[in-house]
């Protein structure tokens, strides 16, 4: 079992350490001490529990598509030079960057402050995990 200490799993839910324990105490999240004694989660309860209130904003493209990894986010940044242009866009708490043509830029009408669905298609997704 993966050990979650409540202040990380806030942080992963975007709640406070107190909206946590309230869980906990609820019976919404169970708990157990670690072996500093702390109060942990399972990582794996946590990730079930995040999954099932997580709220995506519906996609605007409303396209089907093999992509599953489609993140609606605002744009935040466009950096343009004469050729290629850099995109920033704030999906969720997530910062997704795209390099692409600046006449892709402007034919999508791409601004800060606009909707956009940033999505990523790839045999190539790197995942990290903390040292142990």
């Amino acid at each position: 079992m993966t050990e979650i200490r409540i202040a990380d799993a806030a942080r992963f839910l975007g709640v406070s350490d107190d909206t946590v324990r309230r869980w906990i105490d609820q019976g919404t999240l169970r708990s157990t001490r670690g072996v500093t004694g702390q109060t942990v989660v399972d990582g794996l309860e946590l990730a079930r529990l995040l999954k099932d209130r997580s709220v995506r904003p519906e996609d605007p493209a409303r396209v089907a598509s093999s992509a599953r990894n489609r993140f609606v986010g605002l744009v935040t940044e466009v950096v343009s030079d004469t050729v290629m242009s850099q995109v920033e866009l704030q999906c969720g708490p997530h910062r997704v960057v795209s390099l692409m043509s600046t006449e892709a830029v402007r034919d999508l009408g791409l601004e800060p402050g606009r909707v956009a669905t940033a999505v990523v298609k790839s045999t190539d997704v790197v995942v990290e995990t903390p040292g142990t």
